[in-house]
């Protein structure tokens, strides 16, 4: 069954009667979201990936929730006002704000935001994306834009060793202190998931209970402090990645797998509060921007070869600092495989 076909039989189903009221082109989105991971889920069993496949499941109830809009379901909007019974999302004049005009009439919402969308020609906006958080509900517009940004080659060569005790050391020897943002909020977090299991209502065998107005509050409170969490980390991650990136001429970086990281149930929690993933991201995106080089190096045996005589001196995870027994060179563990 393809996309275009599933959809149509969702919309003419009578068990999912708001499936009707949503723009065809939000179906359409959605059923090819559903389709890509069916497929995905197929190739990699066809290619034998190792680990798990991607099996794919339904979507529990999070905070989150996304509808989308691709080009000809809202681009045209104006238009074709006249010719569609559920007409897509519509922009204002001056691009303030934004009408949903589809058969759940949400009505005209004020776009709050530091982006000047008048920046961008209409042509450019390939779709729009509703988008619900704990906090509120957001728009994003996925525009075609080519961003480029001017930047002075220092002449200078940097190498990064992420780790817990430190955020990363870098080859020059600063380090930058790792600020365990999900360690900190803990106790507060802690604190928000008392209140929400107390005011949870138990369902008997088979039944479905209706909870009360104050444990969506304090649901709702919970999921605030995580949001929260979320962005001082990526907040982080981007400011720091776009000064490593200005600051530099070619970027080393371990190629680290934190999948398999994470299984050590010892240090899964510190792993993940580090995000050292999202750094990576965020590096190899200001890479282009900026047009530096970011090399992603094999991470085996950085930290047990000597920078000095590059002889092998084994050591343990908490063994911290470096102590060569053939030319005597001690350091600190992390700025040795900065070096």
């Amino acid at each position: 069954m393809t996309p275009r076909l599933s959809l149509t039989v969702l919309a003419d189903n009578p068990e999912f009667p708001w499936a009707k009221k949503l723009n065809s082109m939000a179906r359409q989105a959605m059923a090819e979201r559903a389709w890509s991971g069916i497929a995905r889920f197929y190739d990699n069993c066809a290619k034998k990936t190792p680990g798990k496949k991607g099996y794919p499941k339904f979507k529990k109830f999070t905070t989150s929730a996304t509808v989308e809009y691709k080009t000809s379901g809202w681009n045209g909007g104006l238009k074709w006002a006249n010719a569609f019974a559920h007409r897509p999302p519509q922009l204002s004049e001056d691009r303030r704000e934004i009408t949903f005009s589809d058969g759940f009439d949400a009505g005209t919402f004020k776009l709050w935001g530091t982006r000047d969308l008048h920046f961008y020609q209409i042509s450019q906006i390939k779709r729009i994306r509703t988008v619900r958080r704990a906090d509120g509900y957001y728009v994003q517009f996925c525009i075609d834009q080519e961003r480029q940004e001017k930047h002075t080659f220092p002449n200078k060569m940097l190498g990064l060793d992420v780790g817990l005790n430190h955020f990363y050391t870098d080859s020059d020897g600063k380090q930058i202190e790792n600020p365990r943002f999900l360690r900190r909020g803990e106790k507060a977090l802690k604190r928000a998931q008392r209140r929400v299991s107390k005011k949870l209502r138990k369902s008997a065998k088979g039944q479905k209970v209706q909870q009360s107005n104050n444990y969506k509050k304090a649901r709702n409170r919970l999921s605030r402090k995580h949001l929260k969490i979320q962005r001082q980390r990526k907040d982080f991650a981007v400011k720091l990645a776009r000064c490593v990136i200005q600051s530099s001429d070619l970027v080393a970086i371990e190629d680290l797998r934190v999948r398999n990281m994470v299984k050590n149930h010892h240090l899964a929690k510190s792993i993940s509060d580090a995000a050292w993933s999202l750094f990576r991201e965020w590096l190899e995106y200001f890479s282009k921007v900026f047009g530096v080089t970011v090399i992603a190096v094999a991470p085996h045996y950085t930290s047990q070869n000597c920078s000095q005589c590059r002889k092998t001196v084994k050591k343990t995870l908490s063994t911290r600092t470096h102590k060569c027994l053939h030319c005597g060179h001690t350091q600190d563990r992390d700025t040795e495989c900065g070096d």
